[in-house]
């Protein structure tokens, strides 16, 4: 028996919307396009503050991003607003500083939605993936690895999540 798979939706957030989030949000778009769960999968970014609201996303992530074939020259940046706590499932967070900005908005009830991105990592040591916008491009790379990570244990666990029977990725963990 199969089990029809309800659409499940993701935001990631970092602090502007041009780095962090944007190539989060495409290298996932990416991978959930490439695996079981194309078309099942709605997923966005913002940032928690509106410095670059309406602006592509930062030079240097759109070049390192596409030197691994993700294109995000598309996104344009945009700032969280109080709907998308209700809006979406997993609310994924770049770093502390972006996670206590959000609980200081979040509605109580709808906490349980906000968790790190490398919650799903496989390094149970690291949490934050660092902001890379005054670095060097060693940096760009380093927040794009541990990106890929993050979303690639996020791809596993909904597929798990599916092949486990559950007719709704929303089931938290």
């Amino acid at each position: 028996m199969t089990t029809e798979l309800k659409n499940v939706s993701v935001l990631f957030v970092c602090t502007g919307n041009i780095c962090r989030s944007p190539t989060a949000e495409g290298m996932f778009r990416k991978m959930v396009e490439n695996s079981t769960l194309a078309g099942q999968v709605d997923i966005d970014s913002a940032g928690t503050h509106g410095y670059h609201v309406g602006s592509p996303p930062d030079a240097r992530s759109i070049e390192h991003a596409a030197k691994r074939g993700i294109d995000i020259t598309g996104l344009r940046g945009r700032q969280v607003g109080i709907s998308d706590f209700e809006r979406f499932d997993y609310i994924l967070v770049a770093d502390q500083p972006n996670m206590k900005f959000l609980h200081g908005i979040c509605p109580t009830r709808l906490q349980h939605k906000l968790e790190y991105l490398l919650d799903y990592g496989s390094d149970e040591d690291k949490f934050e993936v660092p902001d890379p916008y005054t670095g060097d491009p060693d940096d760009f790379e380093t927040a794009l690895d541990l990106i890929k990570d993050g979303c690639e244990g996020l791809l596993e666990y909904f597929v798990d999540q599916r092949r486990s029977g559950l007719s709704s990725l929303a089931n938290k963990k």
